[in-house]
């Protein structure tokens, strides 16, 4: 279920600060997708990637199958930016609340982007993701030079206060 404005997201996405590991997420029909950018100034060696949305107020889950708590919709994870940077692809299943991706690096400016569908478990406002319903999701980064988790509110941003790749 999902009910996110597109301009709420790309006005998140616009005041994003230049120093950041950004990792926004864009509801869309039927997909919906997560993308990791970085946008340090840094390179960034091999780290792990981890989108948790256990903590989201409308119990946020994955929906890969149509065997799911999903609604209506389902899309089953698919790498859409980046694939070359991910060592391996994760096996995400229906009514999973996280996904981590091992990435070799991500070089300043990179991306890496997965399409999914997410559905919520708590009725708030009709077949949508809305920005608030995935507040409390988190994503953490680890890596050699930064580890850190920041909370999502339609981005979730990460500092990389010093350049050590």
């Amino acid at each position: 279920m999902k009910c996110l404005s597109i301009a709420v997201v790309l006005s998140a996405l616009a005041t994003a600060a230049s120093s950041d590991i950004v990792t926004a997420f864009q509801e869309s029909a039927p997909k919906d997708s997560f993308t990791v950018e970085n946008r340090s100034g840094c390179p960034l060696g091999h780290m792990t990637v981890s989108i948790d949305l256990a903590g989201s107020t409308a119990g946020l889950i994955f929906g890969a199958t149509g065997a799911g708590a999903g609604v209506q919709v389902y899309e089953p994870f698919m790498l859409v930016a980046g694939a070359d940077l991910v060592e391996n692809a994760p096996a995400v299943g229906d009514d999973y609340t996280a996904v981590s991706l091992d990435l070799s690096g991500l070089a300043e400016g990179r991306s890496v982007a997965f399409s999914i569908d997410v559905d919520d478990t708590v009725e708030t406002c009709g077949t949508m993701i809305s920005g608030a319903e995935i507040t409390g999701a988190t994503v953490t980064i680890a890596a050699a030079s930064l580890t850190g988790t920041a909370m999502f509110d339609a981005t979730a941003l990460l500092p990389v206060t010093t350049c050590t790749s």
